[in-house]
């Protein structure tokens, strides 16, 4: 049995740093780099692909709603076409540092509202997956499992992998838990890596609002922003490959 950690990372602006960057790409095999949206700048993107390219972790654009006062967090009015273009702007930035890096950007993972926004609006996540598809038809999706993000990139035919979240309460219709509300958020390493190896064993998630739903998983989510983030991802990495998981990429670097 193997999976893939990913983590958004590279979420400072200027000299305002956001999270442990560093350790965590020696904890993580994927990176969600932020691209210009909800967070980071251009020096911010070079800084952590250089950080990814020496710990050899694959990376990914992450697009957010043009929100940094928010952090990407709240939901922005914008069409369908909109969001698609905005989309589009954020990953060929992020693109065009990578190139200077030398570290090619592998895949695309919204970041926030855009993501949960996407998980249950077809047409929002089908202008993103046309967003990444201008670039590359070949660029890779990480969706949230079980949602209309995962649809739209499988009907367009693009590479799709799901994603579940380590740290993230779930709903019945496979979203996750809006935050602020009781059960959005797992703050005990045990109890996270207790619930991840049980959906690993029977590919069930549990959630708070009726029996626990069928996922798939390529991919485990370790928020990097919080004060706990580090022992929360270490913690989890641990105990995954105490019990026999093997912690690897889903996508080839």
């Amino acid at each position: 049995m193997q999976i893939d950690l990913n983590a958004d990372l590279g979420e400072g602006f200027g000299p305002w740093s956001m999270g442990d960057d560093a350790t965590m790409m020696g904890v993580v095999t994927s990176a969600n780099v932020a691209c210009g949206g909800h967070a980071s700048d251009p020096e911010t993107m070079f800084a952590t692909l250089e950080l990814a390219k020496a710990n050899d972790v694959v990376v990914g654009a992450h697009p957010g709603f043009n929100d940094r006062e928010g952090f990407g967090r709240r939901l922005i009015p914008m069409s369908p076409a909109e969001i698609g273009r905005m989309c589009a702007a954020q990953i060929g930035a992020l693109q065009g540092v990578a190139a200077q890096v030398g570290h090619p950007v592998r895949y695309v993972k919204p970041h926030g509202a855009l993501a949960n926004l996407a998980a249950r609006d077809r047409a929002v996540a089908d202008a993103i997956v046309q967003a990444v598809r201008s670039f590359d038809p070949d660029l890779a999706v990480l969706a949230i499992s079980g949602t209309a993000g995962e649809d739209a990139a499988r009907a367009a035919g693009s590479p799709v992998y799901s994603e579940i979240f380590a740290d993230r309460g779930y709903l019945s219709n496979g979203q996750l838990v809006p935050r602020g509300q009781d059960g959005a958020m797992i703050h005990d390493p045990v109890q996270a890596t207790d619930r991840l190896l049980a959906f690993l064993e029977s590919g069930l998630m549990p959630v708070i609002d009726g029996d626990p739903i069928a996922l798939n998983a390529a991919s485990i989510c370790v928020h990097g922003d919080g004060p706990a983030a580090v022992a929360m991802a270490q913690a989890v990495r641990a105990g995954l490959a105490g019990n026999g998981v093997a912690i690897r990429p889903f996508i080839a670097g």
